[in-house]
């Protein structure tokens, strides 16, 4: 089963580097990426807070507590699997992005967009439908650049969604 995984995983990683040929997609793609650095997670509550005051400080507690769950969450899984990231594994392949650390798994963008889209969805309504698009923008574009294996991106939104439920129903 782990062989049929990675054998997935190699071919869409694969495929993705085709798009390497259009310089103005990677450029698209690395925004996409940098969107999941971080700013949006902070900037989103931080704006609804300002905006609605009355239960944007609610919003934003919720955020600063899945968020303290979610980063050792992350750190913890990902030093202990300790799974090599593409360039690493793969004969002749190059990432178009250096990763900020060593191991690929689970994707700590993915993990942290999906994280974002949920917990507004769960506070915001379908107003905040569009952050799962763009969440699924930001692991894709992981996948374009090379740093992560698909299946990273499947366990980051897995993990950042199921967390997402979790703390929305505890608080």
């Amino acid at each position: 089963m782990l062989s049929d995984l990675y054998q997935y995983d190699l071919r869409m990683l694969l495929w993705c580097q085709k798009s390497r040929f259009y310089p103005q997609f990677i450029t698209f793609v690395r925004g996409v990426s940098r969107s999941g650095d971080g700013y949006l997670q902070l900037s989103l509550p931080l704006v609804y807070s300002l905006l609605y005051p009355d239960d944007g400080w609610q919003f934003m507690s919720l955020i600063l507590i899945a968020f303290s769950i979610e980063r050792p969450l992350y750190l913890i899984l990902k030093n202990t699997l300790k799974r090599r990231r593409p360039p690493q594994v793969v004969a002749h392949f190059t990432s178009v992005v250096a990763p900020a650390d060593q191991f690929s798994f689970p994707s700590g963008h993915t993990m942290a967009a999906f994280l974002l889209a949920g917990i507004a969805l769960g506070y915001l309504g379908m107003i905040a439908l569009p952050l799962y698009l763009w969440a699924f923008a930001v692991g894709c574009s992981r996948v374009i650049l090379g740093v992560h294996f698909p299946s990273d991106i499947l366990a980051g939104a897995c993990l950042g969604s199921t967390l997402a439920l979790g703390v929305s129903q505890l608080f």
